[in-house]
């Protein structure tokens, strides 16, 4: 077994310690009414759209998420919110030493021996979660869980969910097909992105990612036999009829959509494996990307 089918497989169990662990995070995490931002780099970015979307849309205050070497020094906010499961990212100690003294910051990690725990005011590890491997998983998700569990959106049912993503054969036909496109609606846009960089990073397979609506807006033209379309979360109606049309196979979201997530994971293995690739040593990426002076 891969560094990363172990990690992936771990999920539920510390999903359930992520939403204990939330009941005492207290002032740490941002409170209603903060005007918010969230910052990170490729998989913690897609995580953070996910989570602004959650926050704003439950009315918990506005919030906005940006890569970390977009973040806009000259918008104002009450709490900077930076996700960085290594805590050495340059980009993210960057956003935060330059919020030093001028903007509170909260940073969640996993590992507690890095530069992120003096760079940020606060931080939330979870290093229960941590990984050895290039590729996330687990830490993205139990790191969102987090802070589903401390806006009150987290269910225990997204942990049994996770535990029927692990276990269920992926669809016939899935692993074979040639190029795959993930769609999301509010915060399950950013899992769509998630997926489709999971795709990329352990299979090198070729992958796109919209919000659903756009998808008819040109992206639906390369749809044809050979290709898939995953749905996370409710789809806009008429929509998977139209998939099904082009020959694609439209792969439907059942689950709850972070679960969704840990099928995307499984299918990167999947295919990984199909193509004879290891996902543990993806090619020209590093586990934290640090950028000399």
């Amino acid at each position: 077994m891969t560094h990363v089918e172990d990690e992936l497989n771990s999920q539920p169990e510390c999903w359930t310690r992520a939403a204990e662990q939330a009941a005492g995070a207290g002032g740490l995490l941002p409170v209603a009414g903060e005007r918010v931002a969230v910052v990170g780099c490729g998989t913690s970015y897609f995580m953070a759209q996910a989570y602004a979307a959650l926050r704003e849309g439950s009315a918990q205050g506005e919030t906005d998420a940006f890569a970390a070497s977009e973040f806009p020094h000259g918008r104002s906010y009450d709490r900077v919110l930076a996700l960085t499961r290594s805590g050495t990212t340059t980009e993210v100690l960057d956003v935060l030493g330059r919020l030093k003294g001028r903007t509170r910051t909260t940073a969640i990690t996993a590992d507690p021996d890095t530069p992120v725990m003096t760079g940020a005011d606060e931080v939330v590890v979870l290093d229960y979660a941590d990984e050895r491997s290039v590729v996330q998983t687990r830490f993205a998700t139990t790191a969102l869980t987090l802070l589903r569990a401390h806006l009150g959106l987290h269910t225990d049912a997204a942990v049994a969910d996770a535990r029927t993503a692990l276990t269920e054969d992926l669809p016939e036909g899935l692993v074979d097909c040639t190029q795959f496109t993930f769609l999301g609606r509010g915060w399950t846009v950013g899992l769509a992105n998630e997926a489709g960089l999971k795709m990329r990073e352990a299979s090198l397979s070729w992958t796109e990612a919209y919000p659903a609506m756009e998808y008819r807006h040109g992206p639906i033209s390369i749809t044809t036999s050979g290709t898939a379309t995953w749905m996370f979360g409710p789809a806009p109606e008429g929509l998977a009829e139209q998939v099904r049309a082009t020959g694609g196979l439209w792969i439907e979201g059942r689950l709850d959509p972070l679960a969704e997530l840990v099928r995307a994971q499984r299918l990167a293995v999947s295919v990984a494996a199909a193509r004879g690739l290891d996902p543990d040593t993806p090619r020209h990426l590093t586990r934290s990307v640090i950028l000399a002076p």
